[in-house]
C-alpha cells in the first residue's frame, strides 16, 4: 500500500522528533551513553508517543461524535475520574506506603476512576439518543469528579498534596515496561475499533438523522467509539497525570494537512501529529534547568493553536 506523500513527510517528523527527544534530557543535551538511553530516555519517549497518539485518536472521535471542534476525552469527565481516584489514593493511603507501591497505589487507582467515569459515560450512552445531552452529561459528569476531588484536597496534609500535584501535573518520566505496554494496548485496541467504525463516523459528521436513513445506528457508532476512546484516554491518564490539549489540537492538524475529514486518511495523520506535538512537549518540558511539567508545556504550545483555531473559522 502506499501511503500519501503528507503522512510519510509526518513519519519522518516523528522520527526526527524522536531521536530529538532521546537527546534530551536532565543530564544535558546530547545523545546519552547505554544505561540513560535504556532505563530513563527510550521508556520517556515511547510513553509521549503512546500517550499522544492515543489522546489524539480519542480527541478525533469525540469531535465527530459529538461534531464539536473542542470536544477531546477530558470532556467527558475520563480525566477527572483519574483525578479524583489518585487524590484517594494519596491523601487517604499513598504517603504510608514506601515510594513503589505508592507510585503503583496511585496509578491503580487513577485507572480505576476512569475506568468508573467510562462505564457511567457507557451507560447513559446507551439510553440517551441525543450526542448532545451525552456531551452535557460528560461535562456535569467532570464537574462532579473535580468537586469531590476539591473536597479530598481540602482535607489532606501537605505531604499528600505534594504527591498529588506530582501526578495531576502530567508526566512522562518514570514509566517502566508494565505502564508503556498497558497504555500501547489500550491505543491497540482503540485503533481497531476506531478503523472497523470508521464509515460510521464519517456519517456521525452529518448528524444523526443523516445516520440513520443511510442506514446505521448512531447511538452504536458513539457507543463504539466511546468504549476505545475511554480504554485510551483512561491508560494514558492514570500513567502520565491529566494531559490537555494534544487531544484538541491533533485532530484540527490532521484534518488541514490531509485536506480531508474522511476517516480512513485522518486516523493516520491524527496519531503522528499527536505523537509529534507530545514529543515536543516532552523536549520543551527538559531543556530547563529545572524540568517543567508535560502539562504546562503542552498548554504553552495547544493554547495558541485552539486561539487560531477559533478565529480561523
Amino acid at each position: 500500500m502506499n501511503l500519501p506523500r503528507k503522512t510519510l513527510i509526518l513519519i519522518l517528523i516523528v522520527i526526527l522528533l524522536s531521536v530529538v527527544d532521546l537527546c534530551t534530557g536532565g543530564s544535558g543535551v546530547g545523545f546519552p551513553d547505554g544505561v540513560i538511553l535504556m532505563k530513563l530516555r527510550l521508556p520517556r519517549m515511547l510513553t509521549a508517543v503512546l500517550a499522544g497518539a492515543s489522546l489524539a485518536l480519542a480527541g478525533l472521535q469525540m469531535q465527530s461524535i459529538f461534531r464539536n471542534p473542542l470536544a477531546d476525552p477530558h470532556i467527558m469527565g475520563v480525566s477527572a475520574g483519574a483525578g479524583t481516584g489518585a487524590a484517594v489514593a494519596t491523601i487517604l493511603v499513598g504517603t504510608s506506603l514506601p515510594a513503589a507501591l505508592s507510585g503503583l497505589t496511585i496509578v491503580s487507582a487513577a485507572f480505576i476512576g476512569a475506568l468508573l467515569s467510562s462505564l457511567l459515560v457507557m451507560m447513559v450512552s446507551s439510553r440517551m439518543h441525543s450526542a448532545t445531552t451525552l456531551l452535557i452529561f460528560g461535562v456535569m459528569l467532570g464537574f462532579v469528579f473535580s468537586a469531590v476531588t476539591s473536597i479530598l484536597e481540602y482535607s489532606a496534609n501537605a505531604e499528600s498534596l505534594k504527591v498529588f500535584y506530582s501526578w495531576s501535573a502530567g508526566s512522562f518520566i518514570g514509566n517502566g515496561p508494565t505502564g508503556i505496554i498497558i497504555i500501547a494496548a489500550a491505543l491497540l485496541v482503540g485503533l481497531a475499533l476506531a478503523l472497523l467504525n470508521n464509515r460510521g463516523l464519517d456519517l456521525s459528521l452529518f448528524g444523526d438523522d443523516y445516520t440513520a436513513m443511510a442506514g446505521a445506528s448512531p447511538s452504536r457508532i458513539r457507543n463504539i467509539s466511546m468504549i476505545g476512546s475511554c480504554l485510551m484516554a483512561g491508560a494514558v491518564t492514570a500513567f502520565c497525570g491529566p494531559l490537555g490539549f494534544v487531544g484538541i489540537v491533533s485532530p484540527h492538524i490532521a484534518r488541514s494537512l490531509m485536506r480531508s475529514s474522511v476517516h480512513l486518511k485522518t486516523i493516520p495523520a491524527t496519531l503522528l501529529v499527536g505523537a509529534g506535538l507530545s514529543m515536543i512537549a516532552d523536549i520543551l518540558s527538559q531543556v530547563f534547568p529545572t524540568p517543567l511539567p508535560v502539562g504546562s508545556t503542552m498548554a504553552i504550545i495547544g493554547i495558541p493553536i485552539i486561539i487560531y483555531i477559533m478565529f480561523a473559522k
